[in-house]
């Protein structure tokens, strides 16, 4: 199967790029004028809350949210401050363990909410069809690019 030539697939890929630029600026945008929060905020207590009450360590967090630990340290030291997530002491004391607190929980909700809401005001010109296809296409564009990267590590490696 052959794809796409280069010039097309480089225009695929500004085209992403900007929509995906304009709406994180403008749902960050939002965040700060609604809640006084930022998107890294955001993204840590929307990680905590689908992890639980189990809570996530600080490597976890890290990976899901793709940043260091540095990083995930000192925005779990500002939400704890704030009283949205406690840290609890894992099996081996060199680990702690994140999770929301229940006004962190509440907080959340209610950023979830909106942001949900702004975002499909940002789509509201597409209609359900539109997504759905939209949705699928962007589903095949990651398979492919992963298949390149293993078919590129496997040439590395040989």
């Amino acid at each position: 199967m052959s794809g796409p030539d280069g010039k097309a697939a480089l225009r695929l890929w500004l085209r992403l790029l900007a929509c995906s630029t304009t709406v994180e600026r403008e749902a960050g945008r939002r965040l700060r004028e609604e809640f006084g929060s930022t998107l890294p905020r955001f993204d840590l207590l929307a990680a905590l809350d689908r992890a639980g009450e189990a809570g996530l360590s600080m490597g976890e967090a890290a990976e899901r949210l793709r940043v260091t630990n540095g990083n995930v340290t000192g925005l779990a030291r500002r939400l704890e401050g704030e009283g949205l997530i406690e840290r609890l002491a894992g099996p081996d004391r060199r680990v702690q363990r994140l999770r929301l607190t229940g006004e962190g929980r509440s907080r959340f909700a209610a950023m979830a909410a909106a942001h949900e809401g702004w975002i499909g005001e940002l789509f509201a010109g597409l209609d359900d069809g539109e997504v759905e296809e939209l949705g699928g296409g962007l589903e095949r564009a990651r398979a492919s690019i992963r298949s390149a990267l293993r078919e590129e590590a496997v040439h590395e490696s040989a």
